[in-house]
């Protein structure tokens, strides 16, 4: 399958971006054939080298992880000849990545005007914490500014707590960059039929905003606010977590009357489930308690990979709220490749997410880690676009590249 032609090979990408939204989003691309040329600052590099777990390379493990495919050249685009550099890419590219605080690209001479007067037919993705346009377009903004702004923080926490981070993940950069890509592969596909580039606008909190579900008609219509709920759900009960013997959880999700019933015989209480009690989801968010507690009840009663056996048996949703420990150790996990060993020259082997979506004609590929600082600038300059080695080491010695 290696010598498979993916779907995105002969798109070259221009990642100028730093850090994760944008990288996220050519890392994607990259898998799946897209040349993807990581754009970073002299001296210095990506922010996301030095974020996170350190390895022996200098680079991060979370780097070594995102990075992963891309080539990496070294370009100051504040200098003059570091944007005629980049025109020059720009002509013979599709895309331009970057997650710059709105302007920030203008201010150089390198905003989506400036490039697509190079290039009629460029795709340039832009995220930003608040997006291009509206009152907040010029803040800073992360990941959990990110969850906050959206609403997620607000719902993530027991009732009566205090809002919490919704577990410690750049959750809002990984969504803002799958969009992204979402929206580059649109724009190339319009590209392709009118020859016409375009931008694409994401601000950091959308994607995140987008995936709530109901919320937002729920307010519009009804005026209701969804408070924190721990582990339940708004709408369903039994649909929560709940402790086993061992000192385990589980998840359990009962999302009709027909698996509630099938919970209420594999708990040994077929009686829960009549009209007069609990068999109607209107009656079992009225005693959301009690139906919880039940269940919680039986959960304690039983070892954890007994209660998710005779679940199974019973065919009630379920599953183990697992660790990453216990993910390495799960067959399923191994039997579908999710976790993926690369072999990198600088530091070794290392386990990480495979790629995904798996595609079944042309799957996607991890052809290397995140590369050294800069390892790419020869090949870039040089071959690519034809400076002898005495142009570079002049660029070179004025911090151009």
């Amino acid at each position: 399958m290696k010598d498979t032609p993916l779907p995105l090979d002969g798109i070259r990408v221009l990642d100028i971006a730093t850090f994760l939204a944008g990288p996220f989003c050519s890392s994607i691309m990259g898998e799946f054939g897209a040349d993807v040329i990581k754009i970073e600052q002299p001296g210095v590099g990506d922010p996301l080298r030095k974020f996170g777990t350190p390895t022996e390379s200098g680079d991060s493990l979370v780097f070594l992880s995102e990075a992963r495919n891309k080539k990496s050249i070294s370009l100051d685009l504040r200098q003059p000849e570091g944007v005629e550099l980049l025109k020059r890419l720009v002509a013979i590219s599709d895309v331009v990545v970057e997650n710059f605080r709105t302007g920030t690209l203008e201010k150089w001479g390198v905003g989506y005007e400036h490039l697509s007067a190079v290039n009629a037919g460029l795709v340039m993705l832009r995220v930003t914490g608040y997006g291009q346009t509206g009152p907040k377009s010029k803040e800073p903004g992360f990941a959990r500014i990110a969850h906050a702004f959206s609403g997620l923080s607000y719902l993530a926490g027991e009732p009566g707590g205090p809002p919490l981070m919704p577990g410690s993940t750049s959750l809002a950069d990984y969504l803002a960059g799958t969009y992204g890509a979402i929206g580059v592969l649109m724009a190339l596909r319009h590209r392709d039929r009118t020859g016409e580039g375009q931008y694409i606008d994401i601000a950091l909190y959308e994607p995140i905003f987008r995936y709530l579900d109901e919320i937002v008609p729920a307010f519009a219509r009804h005026g209701f606010v969804r408070e924190r709920m721990g582990a339940d759900t708004v709408n369903v009960v039994p649909h929560s977590h709940y402790p086993t013997q061992d000192g385990k959880h589980i998840a359990i999700a009962c999302t009709s009357d027909k698996m509630f019933a099938r919970l209420a015989e594999v708990i040994g209480q077929p009686e829960l489930a009549r009209d007069d009690r609990f068999g109607k989801v209107a009656a079992r968010l009225q005693a959301r308690d009690e139906v919880n507690r039940i269940v919680a009840e039986w959960t304690s009663s039983k070892l954890r990979n007994q209660a998710l056996e005779e679940l199974k048996a019973g065919e009630v949703p379920s599953g183990p709220i697992y660790n990453i420990a216990e993910i390495f150790a799960d067959p399923h996990y191994a039997a579908r490749g999710v976790l993926e060993k690369v072999m990198d020259e600088r530091v070794g082997e290392i386990t990480v997410p495979a790629v995904m979506p798996k595609l079944s004609k042309t799957p996607g590929r991890i052809k290397h880690l995140g590369p050294p600082f800069a390892a790419h600038n020869d090949d870039i300059y040089g071959k690519l676009l034809g400076l002898s080695r005495d142009e570079q080491e002049a660029l070179k010695a004025k911090g151009v590249i």
